[in-house]
């Protein structure tokens, strides 16, 4: 059907055509910024220099450096041993990060959308072109409707530069989808427990711990790589593992316990243990007596949820409970009940994290050696500009009285805002995206198809041709993370840190960082003010001479740890601590769950089954992928190139199933996928799931290495369980069943 915003091709336009920049930037060439290596080769010596960056292919942001010849050709990237995130090794992400750079499908040229006798097609543009008609189009929407009705969906560090450019404009409608599309339930769950948050990276203290439980989390597999050290370091210890998953996960094969829990039912385990742990008195009866509020209504509320009516829900059983229950005793307070990433499953996910805040807390576990720690950031000051206008509508206020504990703003919030509803025109008609495909990153893809319909100005900034940019106004295309500067990484860890990206080379093509093209777009639009630095170079210099360093001295070194500001990386034995809840106490009983309108303890609530013939879609990452945004990453292609679908033996014997034959999949819904997948038949998933690897079947052919390869568990995805606390999508309530005759998606094979 013919729309306003046709979907388009990206064609060899925007892909080739184009000589690359030679050389390296004077910066990078410069030897008193850059480190010298001499490298032995046959016959002769060879220098390598290197430069400092931080990791950009997941959002662990390893720090490492980049090493190029003489010729300025990128060889490889390896970890800073002064890193805490990678303590000097980068995982197979990380190392492969050069594909990313070298990739020929990348963006190349700005490009305008337009039509040529009557067909909607891109056009290619010089950057002032394409920044102008961006300014104009904000301007007339700001006139229109308010500058409140432009919004930033961004998951990466250029996020920042963005960020600054929409709070000058007057719009704080600034949306990360890894809140509500991953993380979000964790942080609200903690936050009403403990008052605090998880951070990233999480402050879970795995190089001490003693028993560490993972549920429906994949460490090995979602390769956080300081983790997964700590993690291996920990089990040559002799630590205890417990891998709660209805797969039988890389984790689970170095658990010393494995329960195949049935799907949708985790948080009958977790009350179940919580009954376990007061029942028998295996609780820390001191840190709870001190630190804690709540307790006997919570002793009250887990009466009946024993061990045997945990069984008859999640199947596993009993004597299993107790014990995985007495492990966890038995390692207190060094236990960590893992809280995960991408949480969001049945919709009640921030009552399942606060069952997990709960455990935490009666295993002494809150700011406890093996537990939980206490995170410091280092206090960097940001470069003086001036105030920011007061928006005249926040984003929270387009949700209309939902998602009140919400902490970020909700991305699936600002989607729904923007898609005429009535009377209603919709509250946004305007996106800038960066670095996030949200055809793969939200869910239900045709209620993101019709908020992109709606909207008068759509602008995509990425390195890759990923399906959003075909219905992109304009596409803008930014450099990778090995040729630009960003701001500078400041995580909370063990020791309060700071790390430095600087391009190791200039910009393939005509891309740009996105710093540059926030400061260019301010200038149009009249905000230079908020860019008041001639470079970035002038800002972060001025940044980081405020934190008794500098540019030079961060070029050379890459990654500068400081000493803690006090001596609190964990309690003190009978130390009296004040948290930031309501009562000052960790809430096991939570006061804003229940002013919010919501169960202050967490209940278990049965979910839906899959119908006859159909299998519950569970999907989860590779080690050498992140999301979609790596699937046509040369480097990483060479070590998975498509996912495969998991089967259990007794499904593929009752449909005729053989490992390595293509199917199509069709949901409960009648969404057939676009392309087949192939099978994998394993006794490693239970028999009434499926699975499969997220990030595959891309649909643009421009993708030479990632279209049409395997099965995109997002286009499968169309019923959307929505967390009312704080907007998460739970998305584990789709199920699939199997199409054999791929050539014919309306014949489907007969149990």
């Amino acid at each position: 059907m013919s729309t306003r915003r046709s979907f388009i091709k990206i064609s060899a336009l925007g892909l080739g055509g184009i000589a690359a920049a030679g050389g390296l930037t004077r910066m990078a060439m410069g030897s008193s910024v850059m480190d010298t290596i001499t490298k032995k080769t046959p016959g002769k010596e060879k220098l390598l220099h290197r430069t400092p960056t931080y990791c950009e292919i997941c959002f662990w942001q390893c720090a490492g450096w980049v090493y190029k010849d003489d010729e300025g050709k990128i060889k490889k990237i390896v970890g800073n041993e002064d890193d805490q995130h990678c303590n000097g090794r980068f995982c197979p992400r990380g190392t492969g990060g050069i594909g990313q750079y070298y990739d020929e499908d990348r963006l190349k040229t700005p490009l305008i959308r337009t039509t040529i006798d009557g067909k909607q097609t891109f056009r290619e543009a010089s950057w002032d072109e394409a920044l102008d008609l961006i300014a104009k189009k904000m301007k007339d929407i700001a006139g229109k409707y308010g500058t409140e009705s432009m919004a930033l969906f961004s998951h990466g560090s250029g996020g920042a530069h963005f960020g600054q450019l929409l709070k000058a404009f007057g719009s704080t409608s600034i949306a990360a989808p890894s809140f509500a599309q991953c993380r979000g339930p964790r942080e609200v769950g903690f936050l009403t427990t403990f008052g605090d948050i998880i951070y990233s990276p999480e402050r879970i203290d795995i190089r001490d711990t003693r028993c560490l439980v993972l549920i429906g989390s994949h460490l090995g597999e979602n390769m956080h790589n300081g983790q997964v050290q700590e993690m291996s370091d920990a089990i040559d210890r002799g630590a205890t593992i417990i891998t709660v998953d209805p797969r039988f996960s890389t984790a689970a094969g170095k658990s010393k316990h494995w329960l195949p829990i049935k799907p949708a039912t985790d948080m009958a385990l977790l009350l179940s243990w919580i009954h376990v742990l007061i029942e028998n008195e295996w609780y820390d009866k001191e840190y709870v007596a001190l630190h804690t509020t709540g307790f006997e209504q919570l002793k009250e509320h887990v009466k009946t949820y024993t061990p045997e009516w945990a069984y008859g829900i999640t199947t596993i059983d009993p004597n299993m409970i107790v014990e995985t229950a007495r492990e966890m005793r038995d390692a207190s307070p060094a236990v960590i009940i893992n809280p995960g990433r991408h949480v969001t499953w049945y919709g009640d996910d921030t009552q399942r994290l606060r069952a997990v805040a709960i455990l935490t807390a009666l295993l002494g576990s809150w700011g406890r050696r093996g537990g939980y720690y206490q995170p410091e950031k280092f206090h960097l000051p940001s470069f003086p500009v001036p105030a920011f206008p007061t928006p005249k509508r926040q984003p929270s206020q387009v949700y209309e009285g939902k998602y009140t504990l919400a902490n970020e703003v909700v991305a699936n919030g600002i989607c729904d805002a923007t898609i005429p509803t009535g009377l209603d025109k919709g509250k946004y008609k305007g996106w800038i995206v960066n670095g996030t495909n949200l055809l793969a990153a939200l869910p239900d893809q045709a209620k993101t198809l019709k908020a992109i319909e709606a909207l008068d100005l759509l602008v995509v900034v990425d390195t890759m041709p990923i399906e959003l940019t075909g219905y992109a106004d304009v596409v803008l295309p930014e450099c990778t993370y090995l040729e630009r500067y960003d701001m500078i990484r400041n995580s909370n860890h063990r020791q309060p840190n700071l790390a430095l990206r600087m391009p190791a080379t200039e910009p393939k093509y005509k891309s740009k960082p996105a710093e540059w093209i926030a400061k260019e777009l301010a200038g149009k639009l009249g905000l230079s003010a908020w860019f008041p630095w001639e470079n970035i170079e002038e800002m972060l210099d001025w940044q980081l001479k405020k934190a008794g360093t500098s540019l030079d001295e961060m070029k050379r070194i890459g990654v500068k740890n400081f000493p803690r500001e006090t001596d609190d990386l964990y309690f003190k034995e009978g130390e009296e601590v004040s948290f930031n809840t309501n009562s000052g106490k960790i809430e096991l009983y939570s006061s804003d769950m229940e002013a919010a309108g919501f169960a202050p303890l967490p209940v278990y609530t049965a979910h839906e089954e899959p119908p006859d013939g159909f299998y519950r879609l569970i999907y989860g990452r590779a080690p050498m992928h992140t999301f979609s945004r790596t699937a046509n990453n040369p480097n990483l292609t060479d070590l998975m190139d498509e996912n495969v679908l998991w089967v259990n033996p007794k499904v593929a014997k009752l449909w005729g199933l053989e490992s390595g034959q293509p199917v199509k999949l069709k949901n409960q819904d009648d969404v057939i996928s676009t392309f087949p997948i192939k099978v994998r038949v394993t006794e490693r998933i239970r028999w009434d799931s499926v699975y499969m690897v997220h990030g595959f079947g891309h649909n643009n052919p421009k993708l030479t290495r990632a279209f049409g390869r395997g099965v995109s568990d997002t286009e499968l995805i169309t019923r959307v369980h929505i967390d009312p606390a704080m907007g998460g999508t739970g998305m584990r309530g789709n199920f699939v069943t199997f199409i054999t005759d791929i050539n014919n998606t309306e014949k489907e094979a007969e149990v």
